[in-house]
């Protein structure tokens, strides 16, 4: 099952906003303004099954993993 990305948690958990912790020119604001991934979960939706478990949203994902790859986090030599 496809998980959807849920906006506002606020009630469930306890009172913190990323709309207010993130600066305006952050990396993180920049993905949404330049990267379109609203096709990402047509594209995915044949790959995820229709019961369970919902999954992580596939566009949080890439979006996890563009900054991964941004920062150059796993990039480390293992020791």
């Amino acid at each position: 099952m496809m998980g959807h990305r849920q906006v506002e948690q606020a009630a469930l958990f306890y009172e913190f906003s990323l709309e207010k912790h993130i600066p305006a020119d952050h990396l993180l604001r920049s993905v949404d303004r330049f990267v379109d991934l609203q096709e990402i979960r047509r594209d995915l939706s044949p790959f995820y099954s229709s019961i369970g478990r919902p999954s992580i949203d596939p566009e949080l994902m890439i979006r996890m993993l563009l900054i991964l790859l941004r920062h150059s986090i796993g990039a480390a030599p293992v020791r």
